[in-house]
């Protein structure tokens, strides 16, 4: 006979990792099921060269919730690092978030009155009152001058589209501060965790059973067999067959190398935001925990869209895909032995702090 599971986990990253953790504590009985090597899904770090690489990128834990930062440092423990990212326009270099570091680069202006008055003669003079567009929406928000230098560019490698195509909220959570604050994220709590994410998410894995290398789609009958329940963190519109058609998204390509140097760039993260340059931003892993090692290690992100084997990262959020996505929330929301979480089961674009809050909320639920 089959060993019968309480719960069949799809996905070791942060979600499925901490609804795992939480089924434990219920005193569940569990299996995690992960397609790829490695647990920690895109958050997984690898150590090279005594540097903790951050393999799918970078990610920064920052956050308001005191309950999640309480619950993630019961696995880690995490340093001060603060992100503070830099723009690069073909040479000149702008502090980000848009400050008044960046005013003072961009226009020579001293006072946050000068700035101010600045974005707003290039708002009017642009005629935006009402944005419709991320390109009005950023305009309104920074002026015509950073827009073309500063997000243009770097919005459209991103996105794979002209941002007169892109709609306003993308960008509206966009940091501009009339203060010399070089704090991207301004979160009461934020840091990496000493030793990198991998061995966060094995601390919240101890103990539980995880099958690596399992694809649970090309499986899906034998392991549903195992468990009575089913909580699924892989793409929505895959776990049905892409009956309804294919959810959209960005995926992203890193070119990563050693380097025979201690310092590259001087920086964890330098966006490259002019539109001649084919990546977005280089990443410089060390300095995400103030590495003195004698070798660097960069990643360059090169941001494209989606096709069916790539990994998919961005859900991108336009009014096809959100009508999509409820067609196939109404078909999940039928399946009463299975739960759809995360970035790729909610097509919802989540910092690991959110993917923590929602995963503890369904948690409340089940539990």
């Amino acid at each position: 006979m089959s060993e019968k599971y309480d719960y069949l986990i799809v996905g070791s990253g942060l979600c499925g990792a901490v609804f795992a953790r939480e089924a434990v504590k219920a005193g569940k009985k569990v299996l995690v099921v992960e397609k790829r090597s490695h647990v920690g899904g895109n958050i997984y770090t690898k150590e090279v060269e005594g540097i903790n690489v951050h393999e799918y990128g970078a990610h920064i834990f920052h956050t308001n919730n005191r309950e999640v930062w309480q619950y993630v440092n019961q696995y880690a423990e995490f340093n001060r690092y603060t992100n503070s990212p830099v723009a690069n326009y073909h040479g000149e270099l702008y502090s980000l978030p848009f400050n008044m570091y960046t005013f003072n680069r961009m226009w020579g202006v001293v006072t946050p009155q000068e700035a101010a008055e600045k974005i707003e003669s290039q708002r009017k003079e642009a005629g935006i009152t009402e944005p419709k567009n991320l390109e009005e929406q950023a305009i309104s928000l920074v002026g015509t001058d950073i827009y073309e230098k500063l997000v243009k560019g770097y919005t459209e490698k991103q996105w794979g589209r002209p941002c007169t195509e892109l709609p306003a909220f993308i960008i509206k959570r966009l940091p501009v501060r009339l203060t010399f604050d070089n704090n991207y994220f301004n979160a009461l709590y934020q840091g990496i965790p000493i030793g990198g994410y991998t061995k966060m998410i094995e601390k919240m894995l101890d103990g539980i059973e995880v099958r690596m290398d399992t694809d649970y789609l090309q499986n899906r009958e034998e392991l549903d067999a195992l468990a009575e329940k089913v909580f699924y963190t892989g793409p929505i519109d895959a776990y049905f067959n892409y009956e309804l058609g294919y959810l959209q998204f960005r995926s992203v390509r890193f070119e990563t190398e050693v380097l025979d140097m201690p310092n590259y760039q001087g920086n964890a993260v330098i966006n490259y935001t002019d539109r001649e340059t084919p990546y977005t931003r280089i990443i410089e892993h060390k300095h995400f925990e103030f590495g003195t090692q004698p070798k660097t290690v960069i990643s360059k992100e090169y941001s494209s869209e989606w096709k069916f084997g790539d990994e998919p990262f961005y859900p991108v959020n336009d009014e096809r895909n959100s009508r999509l996505y409820s067609e196939y929330k109404a078909l999940a929301d039928r399946k009463d032995n299975v739960i759809f979480g995360g970035r790729l089961g909610e097509y919802k674009y989540y910092d690991m702090d959110q993917a923590v809050a929602r995963t503890l909320d369904i948690c409340r639920q089940e539990f």
